[in-house]
Parts: structure tokens; C-alpha cells; sequence
């Protein structure tokens, strides 16, 4: 199982390799291991249908019960066949739409990370893991949208999404490690296990509203919709395969994966019911106030997680059955319907409906299947979209809390999307024929494919929806929380009812809809115009505040001069500091000078006597000649206190550094101005401030000091016996701090090399 989730990451460091090998050949290559991902997930088929779940585990991080596991049951081999399946047309397909294209090898290896990434996250039993593959979806996504990044609207578009969701995956991370604390365990099966047990938790609602932002952010709702419309800017294989099994749904998967937990609370019913519906509704309306092809796809799907959020909210046995239908039914036609698209804007040279017309003399086989997908989605009879729709409506009638609204909702939904659908299936096609910039013609078969076996099985699912009834039936009863195996009742007919009038309703209504496209599209679109674009422009202001912040706070606090960072930390550490002892009268000091010894007041008046001259001096060579001083001083405090390594250590430190220091300074320009009195008189009594405070927190840790293990026991116990080194200074600095020593070394490294960049600079300049 590790392997065929880490084989997409692995085999994406070789495409640059494979590419060149390949040719043109290389979508077709790589579409290998996504059928045959496909392959091994359909060997699972029969036992996750017989009711079972099958774990994995892998050792990650024991010590943090962080493990890679991996579960395999309904919901996630439904969504593991839906990734490898469509995965397979969209490598074959993007390899043809991009031939010859000078990065194809770079977007292919996008999508292979992106693929494996979504695989991770879908099958991860562990939340620590599904979260690092949660975000690597962003972080591939974003490599995806912006694909073209020579246009300043990918650019826009990518950073854009990766913002909202990673934004959202932050919150998403917190709720996370709140639902692992408070359930013991961060294994999703230990979790599912206590049922909603966790509801008496008073974090439960902090916790699942930090998840419901991960998600909603995620699955694009509103009003974070409008960040799925814009990444429509990536190349049309990734728009297809965003839209129609992976990313877009992991939001949907994860609230999914968490029903079983949530299940019954009010707020969770509420909460999805409500952004569902506005989501599905905004989405549909948007959908078909668009003339742009992908952007009338996009607001489909935004219509469509939607849906699915809604009916998980509502969270009866029905609606959850209907949510893994409609899943299902949205990944085929809207994935064929984007690769369709594709097709026309590859073929046209133009993606606007308002431009396409009487194509089906040139494109019939790409006429045919766009309406077949389209009639899908419109949710017409036989397709299997029309049993989706059914159920939709089935599951909004049968909901506890609002029924009455989500119903009117749905219909409203469904009005628009027939509508919708009509614009990509009978205007690009019917009609009298519009020149376009390109001559229209059928494009390759390779092209074709993915859309073609995408429809049909549209088609054979509405006709015999038994060959997948028992897989939907398991992914419902993972979402349950249920483990007996049941029959799902799929079926065109079901006789005269509500649901098919409305169903009716909406395609009659859908129809003068589009009959009247033109008339009503216009004002339509400018009465939704805050719905549109508000929480964009609201997204917009709040990058542009964020720029405008980042530039003063810049300016106050990061304006290149090293006086005033340190000033502002000490300043702020001081009043932090002081306020924390103050208000808890935790100072406990009691001074006593009976132990002193002479050469312990002479390494202190030193030590005062070369910091002050330090400061006072005008002289560049005087301060450093001081500052080596106190270094000497303090090396022979180590001596004796018993540490002569550290003082050899401190006495060749301290050697280099004067001798780096003065190499610098005979290169530098005198002084062109002095600190003033005030500046010195400030500087002086903040950094006496500090070493009171310094001082004072050391008297009251040494005197307050709890009985116990001490921090020295345990490395002089343990030096040899784990490092197997007598020197115990040596030990901690290599073994038990090492990757301390290391930034130190990387530290003193770094300043070596720009003082000898400073020096051969000032040589260059002055020959």
C-alpha cells in the first residue's frame, strides 16, 4: 500500500528522464501507472463490499504515536478508483493536448506528485499524515494553476488558491491536533471507534469549526468560492482533473470521513445544511450567468460541493446515500465535460459560447459525447446524473432541520443547471455556424478517449446501476459509521413522486431558462454582482492591507539598522519579563558575598571595566581590543570553574574573531558621525536594564531551584553510556545538541564567507 501511494512521487522525479526517452509518447507512458494503481485498488473490491476494512500501518514517528497508516474501505476506495481511474484519460489526454509543448514533462510531473498526494490524503488512517498529504495537494495545486506562469493571471490565480487553502489548512491543522488530544489517539480508527462520544467535550465545537474552515476552504465554499472559478487559468487536463476527482472534493472526503462523529449535533447539521444550499445555489445561478465554457463548468462544480455538503449536513441515511451517488455522477460527467471543453478551445481557438455555434458538422463525435455528459448533468433520464438528482432532491425532503428551504434551493439549483447544461451541449453544437479563429475540426482520438468512456459510462450506470451499487453502498455505510453490509435501492423508476416532479419541474423550467439565455443573462449577472466578486474583493482588499502593513511594520521595525532590532527585542523582552515577575512578586533574591574569592572580584571589574570602555570609545581598533578582553576574562572564568576545553574553546574563538575584526576594520571608512549623548544615555540604560533583569532572574532561579532531577545528573549518567564519550562537553555539543553545533558551524561559516566577500570587495574597489 506504501508503495502504491509513494510510487506517484518517485516516478515524477523521473518524467524530466522519461520525457526526453518518450517524445511524444509520454503521456501514454505515465498513464501506466495510474490504470494499473486502478488495477490494484479494484483487487479490493470484493472484500470492502463484503463489509470489511483493511489497515495498514508503517512506523513514521512511534515516539509521537504518529504512524503512515493507511485504511481502505467504502468512501476511500471509492475515491481511490475515482483519482487512478480518471487519472489515467487525464495523462493520456493532457499528453496530447500539450504536444509539443517546451514544459509538458513539467506539468505531467505535477500531476503524478498531485495524484499521489491525493491518494495519500484519501487513504491515510492516521491525521497527522492525512494532514502533510492535505497539504501537498495545495502546494501541487498550486504548481498546477499556475502552470503558465509567464501570464500574470495564473500567477494571480495560483497564489490566490494556494492562499485560501493553505489559510484554511492551518485552521484545518489546529482542529486536527484538538481532535487527536481529545480523543487520545490520532488514528482515525481509534476515533471512529468512540462514535460521538467527543460531542461532551467542551472543545468539541472549537475543534470541528477550525475543521469545517480546512475544508470549506478546501471544497471551495462560500465564501471561499470564488477562488475555484479563477484557477479555471491552469491548462484545461488539470481544470478536469481538479473539478472532477480530487482536490476540490478533499474537503468533501474529510467532512465525509468525520460524519460518523459529528453525526446528530446540531451545529454540524446546521452549519452544512445552510453553506451547502447557499453554495449549490450561488453556483448554479453563476453557472449560468457565464459564457465562458470552463467558467460554466467551474460554477457547476461549485454547485456540485455544494450539493454534497449540504446532504452530508443533513446527515440522514438517505441524504448520505445520495451524497456518494451524486459524488459519483459528478466525477463522470464533469470530468468528460472539461475534457470536452478542452477539446473545443483546442480545436476553435475559443472557449466563449456566445462565439460557438453549428459545430456538429465538424466535430460529431465530440457533439455526441459533450451532450451525453451534458444531459448527465442536467440530470435527465437514462443518465445517471437523473438517479443523482433524484436522490438530491429525495435526501432535501427528508431532512430534519430545513427541509422546506433546501428543497426550494435544490429546485432553484436545478432550474439553473439545466439551463446551464444546455449552453455547453446545444450551443457550441447546434445552430447555424459561426467562423471561429481556428478551423473546427475533430482532434485527435487521444484527445477524445477520456471524454468518450467518461459519458458512456454515464449512460451504462443509468441503465444498470446495480454494477456499482455495492460500492456506493460501502462508502455509505463508512460515512455511517456502519459495518453491515446492505443493498442500495438504485433504479430509474421508482414511480410517480415528489421528487420526480420536481425533477420535472426544473427541466421545464430549465428550459425557458435557456430559451430566454440571452434576455435575462444581462441583468441577471449584475443583480448577483456582490455574490460574484464581494468575497473576492474582500480577499483582494485584505492581500492589498497585508501588503501595506508588511511595508510599515517594515519600515518601523525592519529598516536595516542593527541598533534598532536589538533595542526593540531587549526593550521587549524587558517589559515582558518584568511584567510576568512583577505581577506574581516572583523575584526572590538574597545576596551573599561570604564565598567570594579575590580573583573572582578582579575577573568582574574586568570584565565591567572592558564592556564600559567598549562603549565609551571612539575608537574602532579601542572596541574591539575591549571586547577580546572580556572574552579572555571570560575564558578564565572557565578555568576556574574546572572547564579548560571551553576556555581553549573560548580563548581561539575570541583569537580568530579580533584578528577577523581588525582585517574588516582597516577596510572600512572612519566614522562619519558619533551617536549623540542622548542615543549613548538610552542605549546605556536599556542594556543596563536588561543585565539587572538577567541578573535578578538568575538569583531567583538559583535560589528557587525545585528538588529533582537536574538537567547535569542526567548527561553525566548518560555521556558514556548512550554517546560513549568521557568528555561530557564534547558529547552534548556533537550528540546531545548536535543539530545546535551544526546551525552554529552553518552560522560562523556563512559570516566567514561575507567578511571575505567585504574584503575582496574593498580591495576590487580601491585598485
Amino acid at each position: 500500500m506504501l508503495v502504491a501511494i509513494l510510487l506517484g512521487f518517485v516516478l515524477a522525479f523521473l518524467v524530466p528522464q522519461l520525457s526526453r526517452v518518450m517524445g511524444a509518447k509520454i503521456g501514454w507512458c505515465l498513464s501506466v501507472l495510474p490504470a494499473a494503481l486502478f488495477g490494484y485498488f479494484l483487487t479490493f473490491w470484493s472484500a470492502v463490499t463484503g463489509g470489511e476494512a483493511l489497515y495498514y500501518q508503517y512506523a513514521w514517528i512511534p515516539s509521537l504515536d504518529i504512524n503512515l497508516s493507511f485504511m481502505v474501505d467504502g468512501l476511500s476506495l471509492m475515491f481511490a478508483l475515482l483519482i487512478t481511474g480518471i487519472g489515467t484519460f487525464i495523462f493520456i489526454y493532457a499528453g496530447r493536448y500539450l504536444h509539443g509543448h517546451k514544459d509538458i514533462h513539467k506539468l505531467l510531473m505535477y500531476l503524478l506528485a498531485f495524484m499521489a498526494a491525493m491518494l495519500g490524503l484519501v487513504l491515510s488512517s492516521n491525521l497527522i499524515a492525512m494532514f502533510v498529504f492535505w497539504e501537498l495537494t495545495s502546494f501541487t495545486s498550486y504548481l498546477l494553476i499556475g502552470f503558465n506562469h509567464e501570464q500574470e493571471k495564473a500567477r494571480k490565480a495560483a497564489l490566490q488558491g494556494f492562499f485560501i487553502t493553505v489559510a484554511g489548512g492551518l485552521a484545518l491543522m489546529t482542529g486536527l491536533i484538538l481532535l487527536g488530544t481529545m480523543g487520545g489517539s490520532f488514528e482515525m480508527t481509534e476515533l471512529l471507534a468512540q462514535g460521538t462520544s467527543l460531542q461532551d467535550n467542551p472543545l468539541f465545537l472549537a475543534m470541528m469549526g477550525l475543521i469545517l474552515l480546512g475544508a470549506f476552504t478546501k471544497s471551495a465554499q462560500a465564501p471561499f468560492h470564488f477562488w475555484l472559478p479563477n484557477a479555471m487559468a491552469a491548462p484545461t487536463p488539470v481544470s478536469a482533473y481538479l473539478h472532477s476527482a480530487t482536490m476540490v472534493k478533499a474537503g468533501i472526503y474529510l467532512m465525509a470521513r468525520l460524519q460518523p462523529m459529528m453525526a446528530g449535533n446540531e451545529v454540524w447539521i446546521m452549519t452544512l445544511s445552510l453553506f451547502g444550499g447557499v453554495t449549490m445555489t450561488l453556483g448554479a445561478i453563476m453557472a449560468v450567468c457565464s459564457t465562458d465554457l470552463k467558467r460554466i463548468l467551474a460554477y457547476s462544480t461549485v454547485m456540485a460541493l455544494g450539493t454534497l455538503t449540504m446532504l452530508i449536513g443533513v446527515g440522514t441515511p438517505h441524504a448520505l446515500e445520495a451524497a456518494m451517488v451524486f459524488l459519483l455522477a459528478h466525477a463522470l460527467y464533469k470530468g468528460a465535460l472539461f475534457m470536452a471543453a478542452g477539446t473545443l478551445d483546442y480545436s476553435t481557438g475559443t472557449k466563449d459560447v456566445r462565439d460557438l455555434s453549428g459545430l456538429r458538422i465538424y466535430m460529431p463525435h465530440t457533439a455526441m459525447y459533450t451532450s451525453l455528459a451534458a444531459l448527465s448533468l442536467a440530470g435527465i433520464p437514462p443518465l445517471f446524473g437523473f438517479i443523482a438528482k433524484e436522490l438530491m432532491f429525495s435526501g432535501a425532503l427528508g431532512s430534519t432541520k430545513l427541509a422546506g428551504l433546501l428543497t426550494v434551493l435544490c429546485v432553484i439549483t436545478a432550474i439553473c443547471i439545466v439551463a446551464a447544461s444546455a449552453l455547453v451541449a446545444i450551443k457550441p453544437f447546434y445552430g447555424p455556424y459561426k467562423t471561429t479563429p481556428r478551423i473546427p475540426e475533430e482532434a485527435h482520438w487521444a484527445m477524445r478517449l477520456g471524454f468518450t468512456v467518461l459519458a458512456l459510462l454515464s449512460l451504462i450506470l443509468g441503465l444498470v446501476p446495480s454494477l456499482v451499487s455495492p460500492l456506493l453502498q460501502a462508502a455509505t455505510n463508512a460515512i455511517q459509521g456502519s459495518t453491515t453490509p446492505s443493498e442500495l435501492d438504485l433504479a430509474l423508476w421508482h414511480g410517480f413522486n415528489l421528487p420526480l416532479l420536481l425533477s420535472a419541474i426544473a427541466l421545464l423550467c430549465g428550459g425557458l431558462l435557456y430559451s430566454y439565455w440571452n434576455q435575462v443573462r444581462e441583468p441577471l449577472t449584475k443583480a448577483i454582482d456582490f455574490l460574484a466578486y464581494g468575497p473576492e474583493r474582500c480577499y483582494e482588499r485584505m492581500m492589498q492591507g497585508l501588503v501595506w502593513i508588511a511595508d510599515k511594520q517594515t519600515r518601523v521595525l525592519q529598516n536595516g539598522y542593527m541598533t534598532n532590532y536589538i533595542l526593540t527585542i531587549l526593550l521587549t523582552t524587558i517589559a515582558l519579563l518584568t511584567y510576568v515577575f512583577w505581577s506574581r512578586d516572583a523575584f526572590v533574591y538574597s545576596l551573599s558575598f561570604a564565598d567570594v574569592h579575590f580573583y573572582e572580584v578582579v575577573i568582574a571589574l574586568l570584565m565591567m571595566v572592558s564592556a564600559i570602555y567598549a562603549c565609551v570609545t571612539c575608537l574602532r581598533l579601542g572596541s574591539v581590543a575591549a571586547l577580546g578582553v572580556l572574552g579572555f576574562v571570560m575564558a578564565m572564568v572557565y578555568v576556574f570553574f574546572s572547564a579548560p576545553d571551553l576556555a581553549i574553546t573560548q580563548i581561539l574563538v575570541e583569537t580568530l574573531t579580533v584578528i577577523m575584526l581588525v582585517l574588516v576594520l582597516f577596510r572600512l571608512p572612519r566614522f562619519q558621525e558619533l551617536s549623540s549623548r542622548w542615543v549613548r544615555v538610552r542605549d546605556a540604560a536599556v542594556a543596563g536594564a536588561f543585565g539587572v533583569l538577567v541578573t535578578m532572574m538568575l538569583l531567583t532561579v538559583n535560589q528557587t531551584a525545585m528538588p529533582g532531577e537536574r538537567i547535569s545528573d542526567y548527561l553525566v549518567a548518560n555521556s558514556y553510556v548512550l554517546a560513549h564519550g568521557r568528555n561530557i562537553v564534547n558529547v552534548i555539543l556533537v550528540d546531545f545538541r548536535a543539530l545546535d553545533t551544526l546551525g552554529e558551524i552553518f552560522v560562523l561559516a556563512l559570516a566567514a564567507i561575507g567578511v571575505n566577500a567585504m574584503i575582496r570587495f574593498r580591495a576590487e574597489d580601491q585598485s
